[in-house]
């Protein structure tokens, strides 16, 4: 079950959010900016929605004791070697306060779904 928030903004999400879940998403949601230009940010579902081209990039929520990325059930599979320490679900994944945020493997993530949003299947880009 989510938490569920007031907030309106993503920016007032992560004001909302307690630490150490404040500053992880401050950090995931730089890493999608550094990522991909032109994301457009809301609320959708109680937690702050990253959306390219129109569709939704990924999720992002506070938990108690983990922040959950959720990337669509797509992405599980393509990395699923990549997340076998973590626990996942049909298209969640749970990372742990107590450990660092996995950053390579967040931005892969990102890239994953850019291509999948572009319309582009796999992990490395195409020859030109």
């Amino acid at each position: 079950m989510y938490n569920r928030t007031k907030a309106t903004s993503v920016e007032e999400y992560i004001e909302l959010a307690s630490d150490p879940q404040k500053t992880r998403i401050k950090i995931i949601r730089d890493l999608i900016h550094a990522s991909v230009k032109n994301i457009e940010e809301k609320i959708s579902y109680d937690m702050p929605a990253f959306i390219f081209k129109g569709k939704i990039l990924l999720y992002v929520a506070a938990q108690s004791k983990h922040v959950g990325l959720y990337a669509l059930p797509e992405t599980n599979i393509e990395f699923a070697e990549e997340l076998a320490t973590f626990k996942t679900g049909k298209g969640s994944i749970q990372l742990p306060n107590n450990q660092d945020l996995p950053i390579d493997l967040i931005r892969q993530i990102i890239e994953f779904r850019v291509r999948k949003i572009e319309g582009l299947n796999q992990r490395n880009h195409p020859p030109h």
